[in-house]
């Protein structure tokens, strides 16, 4: 059996939950060909990446899958690419608050993700949810995560994904869009089910 390493944030921004480790912590233990490692990171520039490296040192995944919160979106997006650009319009559970500075000085302006997006946001319209592919994951914590975990990886077998879920019915004001919980386990459920 393959290995999966799957992480989801902390709470940010005053919240006091985070749908994206809510739902990583409730994803069954094998899904398809994986058996899955769930793993809660801080929302801290830099220290989340080094965070899921220090575990993927430790147990050797081949698909290294990030999932966090995109306030606003109505859908589960898998990313399609992550820039080489750190902006923060509030500051990281760490008080870190970078404004138009590179992640990686002289790295790529963007690496595209390894995993089949595509065909994940497929398989989750397949499972008669919203799911589409997304081609920005933003400048904060979440696009610092996936590029620094590409970049490490890149030219190896290992492949690395990120996956952003809408937010929670009770976090969502009048009219925001928001996903239950249930639809979200079920909808990386189904994107997870394709890997190989």
């Amino acid at each position: 059996m393959k290995h999966l390493l799957i992480t989801g944030f902390d709470p940010f921004g005053g919240e006091t939950v985070n749908p994206a480790w809510e739902a990583v912590s409730r994803l069954p233990d094998t899904i398809g060909v994986f058996r899955l490692t769930k793993l809660q990171i801080p929302t801290v520039f830099g220290i989340a990446a080094d965070t899921v490296l220090a575990a993927a040192r430790a147990d050797a995944p081949d698909v290294i899958l990030c999932v966090g919160l995109a306030a606003g979106r109505d859908a589960v997006t898998p990313e399609r690419i992550a820039i080489n650009i750190a902006s923060a319009k509030k500051p990281d559970n760490a008080g870190n608050q970078p404004q138009e500075s590179p992640i990686l000085p002289g790295g790529p302006d963007g690496i595209f993700s390894t995993v089949p997006v595509s065909a994940m946001a497929d398989a989750i319209t397949a499972a008669g949810l919203p799911g589409r592919v997304s081609n920005t994951a933003g400048t904060f914590v979440c696009n610092d995560t996936l590029y620094r975990l590409l970049h490490h990886y890149a030219d190896t077998p290992v492949r690395v994904g990120f996956v952003h879920v809408p937010q929670l019915p009770q976090q969502a004001g009048d009219g925001a869009p928001s996903m239950a919980l249930g639809d979200m386990i079920a909808a990386l459920t189904a994107a997870i089910g394709i890997l190989r």
